[in-house]
């Protein structure tokens, strides 16, 4: 029986130092969670106020303190570096004064000394067009999902990247403003693939809507093509258009006019431009890979 009760008790102290050492394993394990946690909420922290920072510059149109927070490889999706980036922002700025910006962030991942922030962004302006006789005020508005790449540089996160994943504008004036007026285009589209681009317009009454769709390569400084305005009688019109193989990104960009006519006198009938509009819709194009080195049966199957 004594050597029972002793080692009953023996077992009982087991139990009680375990019990000690498991206690201070949880809390040695739970003070290490809280640390991590707040190194965590720190990390997220700042990679937050660069975002936040950024809106505040831009909404200021103060160039040098949101140049600050860019790394000085910067280089974005459509391969525009630092330099041309910002020149780009400056050329927004003197065209649209007034311009302002709101940026909500959807998702941040980050590990060791990167993270990628994506982002919702709203741009809106009210420039003033003259349209025949008057001066009349638009309305610009821009949303663009995109992603941005920060690099932790020494004690600051710098953006070293953005890759846009879509975004359109548009920008109306006069009766247009009212209008209900879509461009619809692929998001993404393979080099050289054909697209089929759509503007629809839900036109007032009595009115004439004649429009055209152009594409234009995302390239600096921008080049223009040549318009050519067709009527929209159904409300519809579409163009196809073959993605470029210049492994450059690309717009669709599509020109409205509103017009409508009166009688000038028994003979002569006026017409009259009472509104007009422009609508943008990127189109990311996936470069064609031309190092894929197939073998003899799949040549054969990709041919079949």
């Amino acid at each position: 029986m004594k050597k029972l009760s002793v080692l009953l008790i023996l077992a009982f102290l087991s139990l009680g130092f375990a019990g000690q050492a498991c206690e201070a394993g949880i809390f040695a394990n739970h003070k290490a969670r809280i640390e991590k946690n707040k190194i965590e909420k720190t990390i997220l922290s700042d990679i937050k106020k660069v975002i936040e920072k950024q809106d505040e510059f831009a909404n200021q149109h103060d160039l040098n303190k949101l140049k600050f927070l860019y790394s000085s490889d910067f280089v974005n999706s459509d391969g525009f570096d630092r330099e041309v980036y910002f020149k780009m922002i400056d050329d927004t700025w003197k065209t649209y004064p007034d311009i302002s910006y709101k940026t909500t962030i959807k998702n941040i991942d980050h590990s060791d000394n990167y993270a990628t922030v994506l982002v919702e962004e709203i741009s809106v302006s009210a420039p003033v067009e003259r349209i025949g006789e008057f001066d009349t005020i638009g309305e610009l508005y821009s949303v663009s999902k995109c992603v941005y790449h920060l690099e932790k540089q020494g004690l600051a996160w710098k953006i070293s990247s953005e890759k846009i994943i879509e975004e359109t504008t548009s920008l109306k004036f006069g009766e247009a403003r009212y209008m209900d007026i879509e461009l619809n285009a692929p998001k993404q589209i393979g080099s050289g693939k054909y697209y089929t681009t759509t503007l629809k317009v839900k036109a007032p009454e009595n009115a004439t809507v004649v429009a055209s769709i152009n594409r234009e390569k995302t390239v600096y400084p921008q080049s223009k093509s040549e318009d050519v305005f067709r009527r929209v009688s159904d409300g519809t019109l579409e163009r196809v258009f073959t993605s470029n193989t210049d492994n450059i990104n690309e717009y669709t960009v599509a020109s409205v006019g509103v017009t409508h006519a009166e009688n000038y006198d028994e003979k002569y009938i006026r017409i009259y431009m009472n509104g007009m509009a422009f609508l943008m819709t990127r189109v990311n194009v996936i470069p064609e890979n031309k190092f894929i080195d197939l073998t003899n049966d799949e040549k054969d199957k990709k041919h079949e």
